[in-house]
């Protein structure tokens, strides 16, 4: 496939005008490398492992969902370094989808829904709100990676709302509590939003509700799919 038409097929799965105004120049294809792409991985970060695993497979294109050169880069070196060199040097292309993937339908937001199994949805400003039959302990198990923190009384959970990536906005999470939501499930929550939320929040990581997304992706497209999760031990 030509690289135009690689990147026509990805702006239709993930329409750029849908990425909050932050991900401008940092969406799209990033790193241009050969133009004929035969060979495809996607994972959820470009990590080392990755792009070695990607480099392995013979990959034309790696697709990711978190871009690996986020601020201007003024210095070269480092884990930058390496992670240039081995995709510069194999004419790899590296592909990012970011928020726009998190709001396109049968993106990071639908993904996780179905996952869940939630029912009688409604979109958010960013996420999704459904209803469910689920404790924390059971949305734990659906998830890849393991444990959730849980702030607030939670019992068995009715109606649920969900934003992949860092989603515990307090405009956010009243826009869920005003369309029924007993829980709010994100990553990345603040003390000071948890205290002052109107509704429990349960915190996940980045990984764990972002990936399935990935994957299911590449299932979608017959990419090959590199899993990649986060070196994390629980310390008693």
């Amino acid at each position: 496939m030509d690289i135009k038409d690689f990147i026509a097929a990805m702006e239709e799965a993930a329409p750029p005008d849908l990425a909050e105004e932050y991900d401008e120049g940092r969406i799209g294809l990033i790193v241009e490398g050969r133009s004929e792409i035969e060979e495809v991985c996607c994972a959820l970060d470009a990590t080392e492992r990755v792009v070695n695993a990607a480099a392995r497979a013979g990959a034309d294109m790696l697709v990711v969902h978190h871009t690996p050169l986020w601020r201007p880069v003024t210095a070269i070196r480092g884990v930058t370094s390496r992670l240039l060199s081995v995709i510069l040097s194999l004419r790899m292309n590296l592909y990012v989808i970011h928020t726009n993937f998190d709001r396109a339908e049968g993106g990071v937001n639908d993904v996780l829904a179905s996952r869940l199994g939630l029912s009688r949805t409604e979109r958010m400003t960013t996420g999704i709100v459904g209803d469910c039959s689920l404790d924390p302990g059971e949305i734990a198990r659906l998830l890849p990676g393991g444990g959730i923190r849980v702030y607030g009384r939670v019992g068995v959970i009715r109606r649920l709302a969900i934003v992949g990536g860092a989603g515990f906005d307090p405009d956010l999470i009243q826009e869920a509590a005003n369309l029924g939501a007993d829980a709010f499930l994100s990553a990345e929550l603040k003390h000071s939003v948890a205290r002052a939320s109107p509704i429990p929040c349960l915190e996940a990581t980045h990984y764990a509700l972002e990936a399935p997304a990935m994957e299911a992706l590449a299932s979608r497209m017959g990419w090959h799919y590199i899993p990649d999760p986060p070196d994390v031990a629980i310390v008693p």
